[in-house]
């Protein structure tokens, strides 16, 4: 589309398809819009907006007059859309009582003048933000508009229907249902393909009507945020567009349809939109806008239907991008990216899905006044609050039957598949959005927040997989979106982000001493399109998983001239591929670790696959591998400080019921003092793991080197002095089956040579704090 000469940015020239009689319609603003003839010479000149997805929407100009123009789109159109005398009448009422809308000037019903029904407003100067993130602005002003904006719709949903003479605008109660009857017909007269998901999201709809469908307010209908025009300079709404939806309905819908932003399915491109929600952006939590705007109206916060309104504007918009979609093969729509809503459908109504299933808590968290070291985002404390009632409510409470499944499968062939259970809990947690948390990219966390998170999930042996936060799945799924082609993220990232399959990490050997990873041996050269790799592996995490079917290798890539750091590049390899042999499972002090898809010896020979399998270049798999590695390492520690809890918890619990020498056992000074320093040494490793987490969101990975190979010391250690001080208490039971703590104590022993040994990471700390204090003596001379 054509800049147009009026020189917005935001208009262009009139499509072909909308083009009308412009000397009409000036001879008939001539006669019947006051004012519009005051200057005869001047031309009517006449552009486009290019945001007008359903009723085009023109910008008029005749000498220093500037005007709006509204008109329905050409040819044939669904059934009560595009009722385009609705807008002209409830801005006019609105406009009569104060509320910011432009002021409707003229309303033409004779189509013989362009060629459709139209009405002309003023044209309101002033900023439309078409990103949601608002770029260009400060925290505290993006914070202020967002403000302005959820007051604005209180304000709108405050207003009484029959003061504004509207009292017939809309059918009244039952609105919840006809939105879902409505946008469903309205769906499937668009619909060019058959979508399952919406079907079934429309059935969930209809089934769960709130009981108080009977609230009669107005309501806009498409409620957001660049339906509003704000102040040039000032945090203030001057005008609400786009009245083409607006009704007598339930004013959550409102707020819902404006909260769309928050559980947007990430995978989805955001149409206007440069980026995904990112917190201490100034942004208020959806909790937030909800808070502020209750208590504009004075109702309370707790909203119990809020999952259903959500799901409902996940449908709506599925409708309306369907809508949209329709009106480009039909060759009549404004906007050049008309044609990108055929994706957005599906996984919005997928998403409508998922959120029907969730639980939410709209009310604020209860705030500590004592100011905290390392502080949460909102949405990390939110978060925290769900993962632990979700681990509370559902996964501990099925440790049990999960136990009792490998227990029973030991010599069957199902020992390597996971229990019904686990896949009940993974839908059950994807649902509720607690779905990789562990990459900001995805969840929007901090490392802090995810490290108060990993803390919980590392209760339970299990926990972390419910999440899709399992290792090491998580690391190659950082490491592919750091580091993947689109191609290879597409293939590979995106099912592993669904939870649809399982990976593993192929770099440890069993030839050569891996803790120096310069000594990898296995081979990855270059033969015309494709690499070929030779090699043998160990210690291959999750290789034993039914749905593991991607594997990145390491391996050294001939170039003898390169430094020791750049003679080694990662590929990725399909498990399937020819000449890829698993072949035995390694026991960790005797468990096979089943669960987590066990620890494999794998060999590659004469493994061939394409040259585009190839992440990131030929000598950059260090690069990768400390890219990887440094988030890996800290959630393996985050996990660990919860599992040192968990130690502890059995520990006081055995010693507070068992007697022995006629008292208790926790009334022995010695296991007294167990117990005591199990508290301060957890106490220890959870601030130093917070400060690297912390050093990672400030500095980067690289720049918390030192915090993170110090914590990745202290918390196996601390973590196995304090299972080892529970087994002692427990006595015979701490290493029977009846107990997790001989299995956590394998886990934690193991942890101090996976990811590199205690003492690579301790010479790393003492060349990095000789090159501080060699920087702090050059400082003082």
């Amino acid at each position: 589309m054509k800049r147009s000469p009026s020189g917005d940015p935001d208009t262009a020239e009139v499509l072909p398809q909308h083009k009308f009689d412009c000397r009409s319609l000036e001879a008939y603003l001539s006669q019947h819009l006051p004012g519009f003839g005051a200057q005869p010479e001047p031309k009517l000149t006449v552009a486009q907006y290019r945001s007008g997805q359903s009723n085009p929407t023109f910008y008029l100009q005749k000498g220093f007059q500037e005007y709006v123009l509204r008109k329905k789109p050409p040819g044939s159109l669904l059934p009560k859309a595009h009722k385009i005398d609705r807008e002209f009448k409830v801005q006019k009422a609105l406009f009569a009582v104060g509320f910011p809308v432009p002021e409707p000037l003229l309303y033409c019903s004779d189509a013989s003048v362009i060629g459709t029904e139209f009405y002309v407003m003023e044209h309101v100067q002033g900023r439309i933000f078409r990103d949601f993130t608002i770029p260009g602005v400060s925290p505290a002003e993006r914070s202020a508009l967002y403000v302005a904006m959820i007051e604005t719709l209180a304000r709108l949903h405050s207003l009484n229907i029959h003061s504004l003479q509207l009292g017939g605008y809309g059918v009244g109660a039952g609105y919840c249902k006809r939105q879902v009857s409505t946008w469903t017909k309205q769906y499937e007269a668009a619909a060019h393909q058959d979508i399952p998901a919406m079907s079934q999201l429309s059935a969930w709809l209809m089934q769960n009507l709130p009981e108080n469908d009977n609230e009669e307010n107005l309501i806009h209908g498409d409620f957001r945020l660049d339906n509003i025009v704000f102040h040039p300079k000032e945090s203030r709404v001057i005008a609400v567009l786009d009245w083409e939806l607006s009704t007598i309905g339930h004013p959550l819908s409102d707020l819902a349809n404006l909260s769309l932003f928050y559980v947007w399915p990430r995978t989805v491109p955001m149409i206007n939109h440069r980026s995904y929600l990112q917190e201490n952006r100034g942004i208020p939590s959806m909790e937030e806008l909800i808070s502020i705007y209750c208590r504009f109206r004075e109702i309370t916060c707790t909203l119990p239907n809020w999952n259903f309104f959500l799901a409902l504007s996940c449908f709506k918009m599925a409708g309306i991008s369907q809508g949209i979609y329709s009106r480009y093969l039909l060759g009549n729509n404004a906007s050049e990216k008309s044609f990108q809503f055929a994706n957005i459908v599906q996984p919005l109504a997928e998403t409508g899905l998922q959120l029907s299933k969730r639980s939410f808590v709209t009310t604020l968290p209860q705030t500590e006044n004592t100011p905290k070291l390392f502080v949460q985002t909102q949405r990390g404390q939110e978060l925290l609050t769900r993962v632990k009632h979700f681990m509370k409510q559902h996964i501990l409470p099925a440790e049990k039957e999960v136990i009792e499944f490998y227990v029973q499968n030991e010599n069957s062939v199902d020992k390597w598949k996971k229990p019904s259970v686990i896949d009940k809990l993974k839908e059950m947690a994807k649902a509720e959005g607690l779905w990789n948390l562990f990459l900001p990219a995805a969840s929007g966390l901090s490392q802090v927040d995810y490290a108060l998170i990993a803390e919980e999930t590392g209760k339970c042996f299990f926990a972390p997989d419910v999440f899709n936060c399992q290792a090491p799945d998580t690391g190659n799924m950082e490491l592919l979106h750091l580091y993947g082609s689109e191609k290879q993220k597409q293939q590979w990232l995106e099912p592993l982000l669904q939870g649809s399959i399982a990976s593993c990490f192929c770099m440890t050997e069993p030839d050569i001493a891996s803790s120096d990873a310069t000594n990898i041996e296995c081979s990855i050269q270059r033969d015309g399109d494709s690499y070929v790799v030779n090699g043998k592996k160990w210690w291959s995490s999750g290789a034993g998983n039914p749905k593991c079917k991607i594997a990145i290798v390491l391996g050294r890539t001939k170039n003898t001239s390169a430094a020791r750091h750049e003679q080694h590049s990662m590929v990725l390899v399909p498990l399937s591929t020819p000449g890829v042999e698993v072949r035995r499972p390694l026991s960790v002090f005797g468990y096979m670790d089943y669960l987590h898809g066990g620890h494999f010896e794998i060999h590659f020979n004469q493994v061939r696959v394409p040259a585009t399998n190839l992440i990131l270049g030929e000598g950059r798999g260090f690069e990768i591998a400390q890219g990887r590695l440094g988030p890996g390492r800290i959630h393996h520690c985050m996990r660990a400080v919860g599992l040192a809890e968990r130690a502890l918890q059995i520990m006081c619990e055995r010693a507070a019921q068992r007697v022995a020498f006629q008292k208790k056992l926790h009334s022995h000074e010695v296991v007294a003092h167990w117990i005591a320093e199990s508290r301060v040494a957890i106490e220890e490793i959870r601030l130093l793991t917070l400060k690297a987490a912390h050093s990672i969101d400030t500095l980067g990975s690289t720049g918390a080197r030192k915090e993170i190979a110090m914590i990745k010391v202290a918390a196996p250690r601390a973590a196995c002095r304090i299972i080892d001080r529970a087994i002692q208490v427990c006595g015979g039971a701490g290493v029977s089956q009846d107990y997790p703590l001989a299995k956590m104590y394998a886990l934690m022993r193991t942890l101090r040579i996976a990811d590199g040994p205690d003492e690579v990471h301790l010479s790393a700390i003492a060349k990095l704090e000789l090159e501080d204090q060699a920087r702090g003596v050059r400082a003082r001379m």
